[in-house]
């Protein structure tokens, strides 16, 4: 048996487990072992005495793994990202921006729920995490809306859809570990998401205010603030768009040089948020509750980080990339339409994985295909199939997957964020949530549309970099 019949057996055989409800991280790790053992062993031509060998050299491979490909300095950005968000939320710097958001858009057609997206966009630029910023709002935005008379069900997957929005807007976790990965530069690929993840909100928040009008009491407007009520809700809300200016110059500074790494950029947003919270009175507690969240969800994405790359280092062994790549390549139809295929297919596997672990697995078959499919690395924009350099086609497709990850937190029968949602609130069914989310479906299609009809959304600011 060759390699790549191996590589195709053991990755079957990975997604039967994750099928049967292993967790990601435990699969990825037990089907890269095996098939590292597997491959070894077969290059000895399975002899009985080889045994002990493989395995042994198996372990050892996979050893290898969780410090030599952890231990970067763009990974740290992760768990300074996701203290930032929880540092925000007890600082009570997220209920002031939900509050100024609901002062200055309340008043539109739906515009609880309008104001919800934004506020879960603004506190996105601070995060970094989707089921973070769920679970944040989830506790201030639902009582608000359904006060006035909101379907809990809408209400539900207002907030379950807004939290997707942490995806792309920097920082961004997912965005950190696509450019690990594909080995792109991580500050361009941050930067490429804030336009896409903006344009996301406002497609969500044109689908909310078009329902509103279409349905009569689907979605009452909140009118009577004064202007002067407006304005005053704006300076509680400065810390978190200082965090967020900071943390863009860090990354890319438009008048000169950036001041420093992504990584230098998260660090000094978590010391400004941290010094707010200790302004606004945050207790011993508050800040304990902050570092155990923080750090619970950093060892959750680090774990399946661990197990996968053993997969991924399987993957190499095995040549399936490549042969992947070669088979893509060889298809008669246009770049294109492939390309739309493989996004449906994360569609389709979003439905079953965690969006992280579903990219982890992925991407080390599925980028190497889509290089090709542009004309390979290197190439020029003049020369390629998509009209974008080798560069620009990794941020591209980058934005893409991490766009349907966002998609997939919201589907069912896996979608995080709607189990986020109902384990926060106990008046709400997981039933009830994927009911809520089911319009956002429609808006989620209809971006991704556009973003693959119009490349220029994604690139035009990272062009500047």
């Amino acid at each position: 048996m060759s390699s790549i019949e191996i590589g195709l057996w053991v990755t079957a055989g990975l997604f039967l487990l994750v099928v049967l409800g292993m967790r990601v991280a435990f699969a990825a790790g037990l089907a890269g072992l095996v098939g590292l053992w597997w491959v070894f062993w077969s290059k000895k031509g399975y002899d009985p005495e080889q045994i002990g060998w493989a395995v042994t050299v198996a372990i050892k491979t996979a050893g290898q793994v969780p410090h030599g490909k952890v231990a970067s300095q763009a990974l740290s950005l992760i768990p300074t990202f996701i203290l930032i968000g929880y540092l925000a939320y007890y600082a009570g710097l997220t209920k002031a921006l939900f509050e100024a958001a609901k002062r200055w858009l309340a008043w539109v057609p739906g515009g609880l729920a309008v104001s919800t997206v934004f506020a879960t966009a603004g506190f996105a630029a601070v995060s970094g995490a989707s089921v973070a910023t769920a679970a944040v709002f989830a506790r201030i935005a639902i009582p608000e809306m359904l006060k006035i008379g909101y379907d809990k069900r809408f209400a539900a997957g207002v907030v379950a859809a807004g939290g997707t929005l942490a995806s792309l807007i920097p920082p961004s976790a997912i965005l950190v570990i696509y450019a690990i990965i594909v080995e792109q530069d991580v500050g361009k690929l941050l930067l490429a998401g804030f336009v896409p993840g903006v344009f996301s909100a406002v497609i969500y928040a044109m689908l909310i205010i078009g329902l509103a009008l279409a349905l009569p009491n689907f979605g009452p407007p909140v009118r009577g603030f004064t202007w002067r009520q407006r304005f005053a809700s704006l300076p509680p809300a400065l810390p978190i768009v200082a965090v967020v200016v900071i943390i863009i110059f860090f990354v890319y500074n438009p008048f000169g040089d950036a001041w420093g790494t992504p990584t230098e950029g998260g660090a000094v947003g978590a010391f400004i948020v941290f010094l707010m919270a200790l302004l606004r009175g945050m207790r011993w507690r508050e800040l304990k509750d902050a570092l155990i969240e923080t750090a619970k969800l950093a060892i959750m994405i680090f774990t399946i980080i661990w197990g996968v790359l053993i997969y991924v280092r399987f993957l190499g062994f095995a040549d399936l990339p490549g042969a992947f790549a070669d088979w893509i390549t060889s298809l008669h139809y246009p770049p294109l339409m492939i390309l739309v295929c493989i996004l449906l297919a994360y569609a389709v596997l979003g439905m079953f994985m965690d969006a992280i672990g579903m990219l982890l697995l992925t991407l080390p078959v599925v980028y190497p295909a889509v290089m090709a499919l542009n004309g390979g690395e290197g190439v020029s924009a003049a020369e390629s199939a998509f009209g974008m350099s080798s560069e620009m086609c990794a941020i591209w497709f980058g934005i893409l997957v991490v766009k349907m990850a966002e998609f997939c937190l919201i589907t069912p029968p896996i979608g995080l964020n709607c189990f986020v949602v109902a384990g926060v609130r106990p008046e709400l069914s997981v039933q009830d949530v994927f009911r809520g989310v089911t319009p956002f479906f429609i808006a989620d299609a209809v971006t991704i549309a556009l973003l693959v009809a119009f490349p220029a959304i994604v690139l035009w600011l990272p062009s500047f970099a």
